[in-house]
């Protein structure tokens, strides 16, 4: 088993307390498996390296619990979930956690079920469709204990159409890199219209990952109005103040 996997990807486990279960080994490297093959035929992933998908795609997610984790069997959301990140991951080591993906783009989702099928994860819904067009429906808002989307968005966009998926006094872990004193300036001004303030900014510290990675808690203090999260053009082109 260990010969298959990279010594910075069993480090990483380690220091997460993930080490010793062979069963949690085993399903990351039939996920890579998957990944890389199916990637020969679909565009899934620009990370083709086999070593590089253990620690910038499965160990990044998995980076989320050094911020956030539990035991208890909450209700979990990726947005722009693309090929199971951090969704999947995150799933493999927390079974107890219920798990939400929504991915717009149909192949993506044909993977995504693939993938929920072949490791047998149970309470795992996938979802065809747009964040911003899903957070308006009764059975989704305000609903998640954590939401987090691993999206090269600005913070405003981010918060925007995460927030409307939260809970009352739940979390919004957002993983972002470099310098963002300006952005999270922004970030906190949006926040505040979507009810949620940040919490804290921890750097990532997992093996091959200390690039300036860093984790941004948010907690949703009250709903979000429910003019949120307006369209992705609005979002994008007339970002929060």
């Amino acid at each position: 088993m260990s010969d298959q996997i990279s010594t910075v990807f069993q480090a990483g486990l380690a220091q997460l307390g993930l080490a010793d279960s062979e069963h949690i080994v085993n399903a990351f490297l039939r996920y890579r498996q998957e990944l890389l093959d199916w990637n020969t035929r679909f565009n899934l992933t620009a990370i083709k390296d086999p070593e590089e998908v253990l620690t910038k795609h499965f160990l990044d997610s998995l980076s989320l619990l050094q911020i956030y984790d539990t035991q208890e069997p909450v209700r979990i959301l990726d947005i722009g979930s693309g090929a199971g990140f951090p969704g999947i991951p995150l799933k493999i080591v927390r079974p107890q956690w219920r798990v939400t993906l929504i991915e717009a783009t149909g192949k993506k989702i044909t993977f995504l079920q693939h993938m929920v099928d072949t490791l047998q994860l149970e309470n795992v819904e996938v979802l065809h469709g747009r964040a911003e067009d899903i957070a308006h429906q009764p059975k989704y808002r305000g609903h998640f204990d954590m939401v987090t989307a691993r999206a090269v968005s600005a913070l405003p966009a981010l918060l925007e159409c995460c927030a409307p998926f939260c809970r009352k006094g739940g979390a919004l872990v957002l993983p972002k890199k470099g310098d963002m004193a300006d952005e999270i300036a922004r970030g906190r001004r949006a926040g505040g219209l979507v009810g949620t303030h940040l919490k804290a900014d921890q750097p990532v510290t997992l093996p091959d990952l200390t690039d300036g990675r860093r984790l941004l808690l948010w907690i949703q203090e009250k709903p979000s109005p429910t003019l949120y999260p307006r369209s992705w053009a609005l979002l994008t082109k007339k970002p929060l103040p």
